[in-house]
């Protein structure tokens, strides 16, 4: 891989990963509700699943789902139920309110829940470990070792993810102060809500 490739690598995954998502939405409704130390759980979390998906389709997981359309779909299925699930949640305002202090009342998620909620957000979408073994290999020189390659995407990718896991909570910071009011914190939880679930009809409609 030269360094122009590597480049240009980052760039697109720097877009990539900047994009509004599940991932993204979900570092920021955390923040928002428990803080943004507390959130570190849930972006670790969601990290884990990008690096568990790249080092699947480096290994050539991706070709196993590929060959069986059936396993593929029941992913998907269980991955559209979940992001659903997470709507409804969301919709309800079943989280701790948020405080003026910019965290939440009586912590409502441990460390491991946070991060457990995190990495099922990540794997909840199987079309990211197609994507990733269609889009990786453009990046990697079969003339030399793949392996330190794919180290190196792997690593810029996650080390894109971070930086935006760190915006997006810091937005979710932002807002907590003008969340504290009811009826605004009533309409994000709504408007969130049908985010989640719009991920989850997209995913279902996904080929």
């Amino acid at each position: 891989m030269t360094l122009q490739t590597w480049w240009l690598f980052l760039g697109a995954v720097f877009v990539l990963s900047g994009t509004p998502g599940p991932n993204m939405l979900h570092i920021l409704t955390r923040s928002l509700r428990v803080g943004l130390r507390r959130s570190l759980a849930a972006m670790a979390g969601c990290l884990s699943a990008v690096i568990l998906v790249l080092l699947a389709s480096a290994a050539g997981l991706s070709a196993v789902l590929m060959a069986s359309p059936v396993l593929f779909d029941i992913l998907r299925y269980a991955g559209v139920a979940y992001l659903v699930v997470l709507g409804v949640r969301a919709w309800r305002g079943d989280d701790a309110p948020v405080t003026a202090s910019g965290g939440t009342g009586p912590a409502p998620f441990s460390s491991a829940r946070l991060y457990r909620d995190g990495l099922l957000i990540g794997l909840s979408n199987p079309k990211l470990l197609l994507f990733a073994s269609a889009f990786l290999p453009q990046f990697v020189d079969p003339a030399r070792p793949q392996g330190p390659q794919f180290a190196i995407l792997v690593v810029t990718f996650a080390g894109a993810e971070l930086f935006w896991y760190g915006v997006y909570a810091l937005g979710g910071r932002r807002l907590a102060s003008a969340l504290t009011r009811p009826a605004l914190k009533r309409a994000f939880d709504r408007v969130t809500g049908a985010i989640f679930v719009g991920f989850g009809a997209m995913l279902l409609g996904a080929r």
